[in-house]
């Protein structure tokens, strides 16, 4: 199947422009007539909802939260990309165009990089506007900082609570349309499928999860912003309720899943302690502004500190390896992640880690203490040092945090055009949910940018063109598909409830998340993927089998809940690495052995895998098909990624 992009012609710095008066529009007046559902109400979500509204749409909004404002999207910690150039350090739009081309591994589109760094600049005025408390310098001027993958502070915001202090702008604005009637507000409630009418996306399939009631809802077309699906490798950065099933049911409808293989490693988080772990927890990447990573330079110094035998306060300057200023002077431990990753990784592998498991390298403050006092460096990541502090009862103001990479964020997600619509008509994704923007590797705070960038400025512009095209005419509810696919959800739950085995399905979760993060992790072999596709496999039959789920459907169920969502990750574990086997080369996330650079860099294969892989579903235990979207770079040269 030919995917087409819809990308527009002509100068990159004209399209999106030049698109926008090209689409058709809705009027006013009309826009009353029209019914959009938007699945997930994080920064992506909320942002769509409250924007369709203001316009004049009727939205019906799903969470399966208690409240908008506890999306995932609340977590995110160190701030948000925007092309001011505040700082006057050489920043423009077209720079940070090419930093997320480069940082993504020159395997992303030119024309979405390019939008996405064009509008951030309205991100910052919007939400200042609804009163977020960025972080000011002395003047009053809203201030900056460096993360990874540049060198021009473009980060705005606020303490380590970014993420936070986003959602609750969005919020307010979507809280004003809800008590103006303009938005219907659907609170623990889990979309379980899409309906399809004459190949459209028509409406959802829910389930309230306080009464276990199935519902259908029609709507003129369906906006998902339902986050990553980084919880299929169990332990990971997102919230244990972060899960793939939107997503995945409108896959199995038809909606091609893109990239599924490219999953982002974050190189700063609290490492593993033990299986009775049910998360990980990220420590900002804003640290590494004034945080040094190193490792000890001997195994018998790392064997010291494992012990307990020496402090890392005692390890003398000369006996410690700060790698990441060797190996990449120019940007030093401001790397991108993927980077970062892979080089704590090394340290670990050559048995340089530190703290009781060996799997940890250090992020050292004593520098920046020194150089510019305790309260300087508190002011800036108060909230993050006592968060460290809380979880393990170290205090990284008089030793240094222990650190180690653990799964973040996913760049694949569902296909979606230049107008974020999938290849089913009037089904869209938006955020973290599709795969556009990132390529191979997502650089530090582009994840909020580009969440604001599609709920806010973007589907508002898109959406009306389809349905222009459709017309007004009201989504008939009695549809025998809208039946049929509420018997579909039943028939599905009912199959869950049935499992009366002897091994819980977390187990099952947990045992999927060991086999990926072995396997698929932060480095993959050809033989490795092949074991892995094997034990996927022969652990998806014994869930179906061994299974247990307690309860029943009418009535509070997590467990039924949470067996939903690990059948779909067993699912999309197996894709994954179906994705990462017919992916020969390395980039960016995706690290094969087999192709890496004499220095150990990831190296691309530009003339084999220049393209997105979109995975066509073919039904229940068949094969996917692999569908491709060559890459065309019309303005970026493509060359061996470089930070050295």
């Amino acid at each position: 199947m030919t995917l087409d992009a819809k990308i527009p012609a002509g100068p990159l710095a004209e399209k999106w422009s030049k698109h926008k008066f090209n689409l058709k529009l809705v009027n006013p007046a009309n826009k009353r007539k029209y019914d959009v559902v938007v699945v997930g109400t994080g920064l992506a979500g909320g942002a769509a909802a409250a924007s369709l509204a203001e316009l004049g749409y009727n939205v019906k909004a799903f969470c399966f939260q208690d409240s908008p404002r506890r999306a995932h999207s609340i977590a995110a910690q160190g701030g948000i990309n925007a092309a001011k150039n505040y700082q006057n350090d050489g920043d423009s739009v077209y720079r940070l165009f090419y930093d997320t081309i480069k940082g993504g591994d020159y395997r992303s589109r030119e024309g979405n990089v390019y939008r996405l760094a064009e509008v951030s600049v309205n991100i910052i005025d919007q939400c200042v506007a609804q009163g977020v408390p960025f972080a000011r310098e002395y003047g009053g001027l809203l201030d900056n900082r460096s993360f990874g993958g540049a060198q021009v502070s473009r980060t705005f915001y606020a303490r380590g609570q970014t993420g936070q202090q986003l959602l609750l702008g969005a919020y307010s604005a979507l809280n004003r349309q809800i008590h103006l009637g303009k938005v219907k507000m659907y609170t623990r409630t889990e979309m379980l499928d899409v309906v399809m009418v004459d190949g459209h996306a028509k409406g959802i399939v829910t389930r309230n999860l306080i009464t276990g009631a199935i519902e259908t809802h029609t709507g003129h077309a369906v906006l998902l912003a339902t986050g990553g699906y980084g919880n299929v490798f169990f332990l990971s950065t997102n919230a244990i309720g972060s899960n793939v099933t939107a997503a995945w049911r409108a896959h199995k409808r038809g909606a091609f899943f893109a990239n599924p293989c490219y999953t982002q490693i974050h190189p700063t988080c609290i490492p593993v302690t033990g299986d009775h772990q049910s998360k990980l927890t990220l420590m900002s990447e804003s640290l590494r502004n004034d945080g040094r990573v190193w490792a000890p330079k001997t195994v018998e110094t790392a064997n010291k500190l494992q012990k307990g035998e020496l402090k890392a306060n005692q390890v003398k300057e000369e006996d410690r390896d700060y790698f990441l200023e060797r190996k990449y002077p120019s940007f030093g431990n401001l790397v991108p992640r993927d980077v970062a990753s892979r080089n704590a990784k090394e340290m670990v592998d050559e048995h340089r880690g530190v703290g009781g498991s060996g799997i940890a390298v250090f992020l050292d403050f004593a520098d920046a203490i020194h150089r510019l006092g305790r309260d300087a460096v508190s002011a800036k990541y108060g909230n993050l040092f006592d968060m460290y502090y809380q979880i393990t009862n170290e205090d990284p103001y008089t030793q240094p945090m222990r650190i180690y990479p653990a799964v973040h964020y996913t760049m694949g997600g569902l296909w979606v055009d230049y107008n974020l619509m999938t290849n089913v008509p009037g089904l869209y994704a938006l955020g973290e949910c599709n795969f556009s923007d990132h390529g191979a590797n997502r650089l530090g705070a582009s994840a909020l940018m580009q969440g604001l960038a599609d709920g806010y400025f973007v589907i508002p512009y898109t959406l009306g063109d389809y349905l222009a095209t459709i017309g007004p005419k009201p989504v008939d509810g009695k549809h025998p598909a809208f039946e049929q696919t509420k018997q579909d959800v039943m028939a599905r739950i009912n199959k869950l409830l049935s499992l009366k085995g002897t091994k819980t399905v977390v187990e099952y979760h947990r045992d999927l998340g060991h086999i990926m993060w072995e396997y698929c992790g932060m480095a993959r072999t050809a033989e490795g993927l092949t074991k892995a596709k094997g034990l996927i496999s022969a652990l998806r039959a014994d869930f179906w089998k061994n299974a247990i789920v307690v309860g029943e459907n009418e009535e509070v169920n997590p467990a039924l809940e949470r067996a939903g969502r690990v059948a779909d990750f067993l699912e999309l574990g197996e894709l994954m690495v179906d994705d990462a086997l017919q992916r020969w080369e390395s980039c960016g996330g995706h690290f094969r052995l087999e192709s890496q650079t004499p220095e150990g860099e990831a190296l691309r294969d530009d003339e084999h895998f220049a393209f997105v892989a979109a995975w066509e579903y073919q039904g229940d235990n068949q094969p996917e098909k692999l569908n491709k979207e060559m890459l065309e770079f019309e303005f970026v040269h493509l060359t061996q990624r470089s930070y050295k």
